[in-house]
């Protein structure tokens, strides 16, 4: 059994644990190792290196960081975990759908809250502040779009924001719409993207466009992280395994409440007055 640093059990838990203290250079391997979750370190240094965009002793620092004597015990951690926790997805389907002594309510309520426990352990406070900083800013406009389901989280987070701030927009998934975003973009744009398996290139060619135009993409996806991470500047994940053969976005909901509560503590006496504004034009005296 390969030994992970730090009693974690798993790399990508050590990983993001680990976040906050990485340099820039090995944040950009780490996002790269979980934007193509384990696959990218099973390759060479040399490969992750060029999906990360740094220099191979860069690599070779980035896993030594994490605790590891070198990228031979990385690459055995990374093997005894896809053999363990990655199980096949027909495997999962199999254990999930059996009948609950506990009935579904009781069973689907404890997996919620298992979800959101480890979630929040895993989310990088840093990453948290930075994106909401970022969502805040009022020299800065917001562009925000999601998945097939997701959507209804980037709505969600659009419709509070713009009760708080200017220049928020939802942006759909019409062909049309999304080009003529990316023709507008400009480095005064920050671009949030929901984004959770089953990841679409539809999404990731999205936000390399915004990226290509300047704008500071942001993310929000799942534990396996999305495409999109090799482009972000800020990513968050949260737990999407539920009770059921269906991904949840139950944990992705509350930390779109945390990050909309963040929101109205950081605007302060600026976002009273936008609602207050939005308010007096909803019921006039």
């Amino acid at each position: 059994m390969s030994e992970i640093p730090g009693g974690y059990a798993s790399v990508r838990k050590l990983l993001l644990g680990a976040m906050d203290g990485l340099s820039n250079g090995e944040r950009k391997v780490a996002r790269a190792l979980l934007a193509q979750y384990p696959t990218a370190g099973l390759t060479t240094v040399a490969d992750l290196a060029k999906a990360a965009g740094v220099s191979a002793p860069t690599v070779v620092r980035f896993v030594t960081r994490l605790g590891f004597a070198g990228f031979p015990a990385f690459q055995r951690a990374l093997v005894h975990e896809l053999h363990g926790e990655l199980g096949s997805p027909l495997k999962q389907y199999a254990e999930k759908t059996h009948a609950s002594p506990r009935g579904i309510l009781r069973e689907t309520q404890a997996a919620f809250a298992k979800m959101l426990e480890l979630s929040y352990a895993e989310v990088p406070e840093s990453e948290f502040n930075k994106l909401v900083k970022l969502l805040c800013d009022p020299n800065r406009q917001v562009r925000v779009a999601g998945g097939r389901f997701s959507r209804v989280l980037a709505e969600y987070l659009a419709l509070h924001l713009r009760l708080l701030r200017g220049g928020v927009q939802l942006v759909g998934p019409n062909e049309m719409e999304r080009w003529t975003t990316i023709a507008d973009a400009s480095p005064s744009i920050v671009f949030l993207m929901f984004d959770y398996r089953r990841y679409t290139e539809a999404n990731l060619h999205f936000a390399e466009g915004m990226a290509e135009r300047g704008a500071t993409v942001c993310l929000m996806t799942d534990n396996w992280l999305s495409p999109v991470a090799k482009t972000a500047k800020v990513v968050l994940p949260t737990r999407v395994e539920s009770a059921s053969a269906f991904d949840s976005l139950v944990a992705a909901m509350a930390l779109t409440e945390s990050v909309v509560a963040a929101a109205a503590e950081r605007l302060g006496d600026a976002g009273k007055e936008r609602l207050e504004l939005v308010e007096s034009v909803l019921e006039p005296e």
